[in-house]
């Protein structure tokens, strides 16, 4: 993006499934970046990704990423989490790899370069039972992602900065980065995200602008998700860090409340202001 601003806000959004803000307030928002959820099975073919190209050109938004998610995942609670979410659970794994490499294809159709998701709990520790397949699928992942020209993000928050750091290192593909979620290391109870986002700085190819409060129970209990500035994450810090690291690209607005679509709207029209105003004191 070096002929672009710095920082250009983006929303996470969604065409019709998953989380995300819907297609047509992307145009109301008037955001110049956005993040995708990948369709469903049924939209990921060449039809679909020719008409979201043209409706992307006509809004003059640029896709930066598009992140995978599978049915059967849920969030409901940190348990859960760690059983269903993502390329960690042994059995749903080589379909899910599968459906990942169709989500990869479905993006080079759309031109995005990227290609995200949540890989699930990584076990704390490295030399974990697990811990080789889990790496083994992952770097099936990034191969083909690379054959494809794009590289692999992987969102924050079920691990620590360290154990992130010490599976990118084991995982030794060039093409796998960080795709930082402040909000998610609160939410989650794994770390404060200023030290993580300078520990995580090398790694971090893009990221999610969201905001939440620690549990009282941290990684035993969720935190809660707020609106953007009203929660512990400390975003004039976060864009000083993001400034440190070197971070120049998108910062995508991620506020997941689907079921209210007024007051999600209304929250990311108030956190594209924000954001703003914290670049221009920057």
């Amino acid at each position: 993006m070096s002929n672009q601003e710095k920082w250009p806000i983006g929303v996470f959004a969604s065409v019709d499934a998953g989380l995300g803000v819907q297609w047509d307030v992307i145009r109301q928002l008037q955001v110049p970046t956005i993040q995708l959820h990948a369709p469903a099975p049924q939209s990921r073919n060449p039809e679909t990704a020719a008409k979201l190209r043209q409706q992307l050109e006509e809004m003059q938004v640029t896709l930066t990423a598009v992140f995978g998610g599978f049915d059967g995942e849920s969030y409901a609670d940190i348990p859960t989490v760690e059983r269903t979410i993502g390329l960690v659970p042994e059995e749903t794994r080589q379909a899910r790899l599968q459906e990942m490499k169709e989500i990869a294809d479905f993006a080079a159709l759309l031109n995005c370069p990227v290609v995200a998701l949540h890989l699930g709990f990584v076990p704390h520790e490295i030399d974990d039972p697990r811990m080789p397949g889990i790496i083994d699928v992952t770097r099936q992942l990034c191969d083909h992602c690379a054959a494809n020209g794009q590289s692999l993000h992987l969102e924050t928050g079920q691990e620590t900065a360290e154990g992130l750091l010490q599976f990118l290192d084991a995982v030794e593909r060039d093409n796998l980065h960080v795709n930082f979620d402040p909000a998610n290391m609160i939410l989650y109870g794994t770390g404060e995200p200023i030290p993580a986002l300078k520990q995580l700085g090398p790694h971090v190819r893009s990221v999610h602008c969201k905001d939440g409060t620690w549990s009282d129970q941290p990684g035993k209990t969720w935190g809660c998700e707020v609106p953007l500035g009203q929660g512990d994450v400390d975003m004039a810090a976060y864009l000083k860090t993001l400034d440190e690291i070197g971070y120049t690209g998108p910062l995508t607005i991620e506020r997941e409340i689907p079921q209210e679509p007024e007051r999600q709207i209304a929250e990311i029209g108030a956190a594209v202001n924000l954001l703003g105003e914290l670049k221009a004191s920057l």
